[in-house]
């Protein structure tokens, strides 16, 4: 799915509940909310056009998981994700999430002592074409973000990302 794109659905009682937030073009559930029901007194309330690429990505990715079955492609992210972890457990790295707290999607992994963050993510995008993300806010030079997800997340992929981590924390 297209990075902005974030569907969900909200029940009346959450959203008569919702929390007054500063406006956003992304998520503005006050705007939303009034588009989708066509305003205060019945009139229309515009808030966006939505980015087609965006929608057109959706369709896509929802056509995905229907010819494979969702069933099937959460037990594929779970594998992939279970197979990542043990696999940087292995590598003696440790895991920023508790145990029964972690994604199979996104696992985050706590920087070695001594290792710089930036130099081993600059290694794995320019030698093996791989993005993993930094930390945010106050873990931002100490854990890394892995994603896992849509055809990604495979025996293969996990396998290369391992390899490749493991390669740049030696060059790091």
């Amino acid at each position: 799915m297209a990075p902005g794109l974030a569907p969900f659905t909200i029940s009346e009682r959450a959203f008569e509940r919702r929390v007054q937030r500063p406006q956003s073009w992304y998520l503005d559930l006050g705007l939303l909310g009034g588009y989708a029901t066509g305003g205060a007194g019945g009139g229309r309330t515009y808030h966006h056009t939505a980015p087609v690429g965006m929608v057109a990505s959706l369709e896509a990715g929802i056509d995905r998981i229907l010819a494979e079955g969702i069933e099937a492609v959460t037990a594929r992210h779970q594998a992939a994700g279970q197979a990542l972890q043990d696999g940087l457990e292995e590598m003696g790295l440790t895991l920023f999430a508790a145990e029964g707290h972690r994604l199979p999607q996104l696992t985050t992994v706590y920087v070695p002592e001594g290792v710089d963050s930036a130099k081993v993510r600059n290694y794995l995008l320019e030698r093996f074409n791989i993005e993993i993300g930094g930390g945010v806010g106050k873990y931002a030079s100490t854990v890394w973000r892995i994603g896992l997800m849509g055809p990604n997340a495979n025996p293969t992929s996990v396998a290369l990302i391992l390899a490749a981590l493991k390669e740049a924390i030696a060059k790091a």
